[in-house]
């Protein structure tokens, strides 16, 4: 009897009682940025009490680490396929900071993307009141979050944003709400555990406070093992058909680079002759542009809408057709020899025509000039008669190109084959 009143004893002391407790705290990133500021509205401060409560776990502890998940989300700004891999990137950086705690395994880490986040967005402006026309404000986020965030009435849901009321509430929104965006929020989830020979030995203060939820929502949860590695890619193949109509083949490339921003090199080639008849047709060259990207096209995806930009460029030709002949460029020399150089400032808007192509209308205006020289065929040889300059301000870009976009999620998914 003594034997099993002592089993009953010592089953008793053994009893387990938990509940779930969530530490959480949200962790800053600056615009378009993944790397871990600790000076950012106090992130060194929320980890380094993150860090303390994870190295007060001994194993007698009241707490037990059961999970770390991190929520992130972004600002409306933005393509969704870059704001999906910034807020995965951004959770892997937090989960490399809490990799150098032993407590701290992989498989407890998990990551829920929320997107953009429209609800968060709906949340400040109404604490705002210094949002312009907050009311027709909150109205719009409303239905935008009643169509899900989707494009509605051909028009992106940031488009909508930004032709409210001349843009002003958006350039509000951009910089005094945006920011409070462009967080992840961070929980540790913890099993509680009172042993009874634990009881009263516990007369120190917890090592924290945390609030002990009833009921835990289950959230979407993606494990780390299976989120994408790489990161969105956006890089472009191009041809002007317009230089190709004429005989001179070309080919251009382009990448994105981030911020609405690319740059783009584009090269041309013919040189074709006949010399029985005196007929030459030769130019080469290329230019070289910087372009931003802008309008509710380019927001919903890279390289694609409305862009302007500026550009430098060089050119050699050789034009004769039977009579008098120009060449732009030393006679017998290389590109260099005395090209034709310039430069302007260009407009353009790459329109879907399929899943991965695009037609991109690009017209530039600017200088271009350099020296050339007017001969005559006479016989087999051809006589030199002049040196000039040539001065030329006006259109010196003209494009309509076949565009290949190639790349991670570089793929039009409204317009052209799905």
């Amino acid at each position: 009897m003594n034997r099993l009143l002592l089993g009953i004893a010592l089953l008793l002391c053994s009893v387990t009682v938990s509940a779930v407790v969530e530490d959480s705290v949200r962790i800053y990133f600056r615009q378009s940025k993944v790397n871990l500021d600790m000076s950012l509205h106090g992130n060194g401060d929320a980890l380094a009490g993150i860090g303390d409560r994870l190295r007060s776990q001994y194993p007698d502890s009241l707490f037990r680490l059961e999970r770390v998940e991190v929520v992130g989300g972004a600002s409306p700004e933005g393509s969704i396929a870059f704001n999906r891999w910034l807020s995965e990137r951004r959770a892997g950086v937090l989960f490399d900071y809490f990799r150098r705690y032993e407590e701290v395994e992989d498989s407890m880490m998990t990551f829920t993307y929320l997107g953009r986040d429209w609800g968060g967005l709906i949340r400040l402006v109404e604490q705002d009141s210094d949002v312009p026309f907050r009311e027709e404000v909150l109205d719009l986020l409303h239905e935008i979050v009643a169509h899900n965030g989707e494009p509605f009435d051909g028009l992106d849901a940031v488009a909508w944003l930004k032709q409210l009321r001349g843009g002003k509430p958006y350039l509000y929104m951009y910089t005094h709400i945006f920011p409070e965006l462009r967080a992840s929020r961070l929980q540790l989830w913890y099993a509680t555990v009172w042993r009874m020979r634990m009881i009263e030995a516990t007369k120190q203060p917890l090592p924290f406070a945390p609030s002990v939820v009833a009921t835990v929502p289950e959230p979407v949860m993606v494990p780390m093992a299976t989120m994408p590695a790489k990161s969105p890619f956006y890089m472009a193949l191009k041809t002007n058909l317009l230089t190709d109509a004429l005989l001179v083949p070309s080919i251009g490339a382009e990448f994105y680079l981030g911020g609405n921003w690319s740059v783009v090199g584009n090269w041309m080639y013919g040189w074709w002759k006949t010399d029985r008849h005196h007929w030459y047709w030769r130019a080469y060259g290329g230019d070289l542009a910087v372009r931003y990207w802008f309008g509710s096209a380019a927001q919903a995806k890279p390289l694609t809408g409305h862009h302007i930009g500026v550009y430098g460029q060089v050119l050699t030709y050789d034009f004769e057709t039977g009579g008098k002949g120009q060449i732009a460029g030393r006679p017998g020399g290389s590109l260099w020899d005395k090209c034709h150089a310039g430069g302007g400032i260009e407009y353009g808007y790459s329109l879907p025509i399929r899943r991965r192509l695009n037609l991109d209308f690009t017209i530039g205006l600017g200088y271009v000039g350099g020296q050339y020289w007017e001969y005559k065929p006479v016989d087999d040889c051809y006589v030199w008669q002049a040196t000039k300059r040539r001065h030329w301000w006006g259109p010196t870009k003209a494009e309509v190109s076949l565009v290949w976009l190639i790349g991670r999620d570089n793929v039009n998914r409204k317009g052209g084959a799905q």
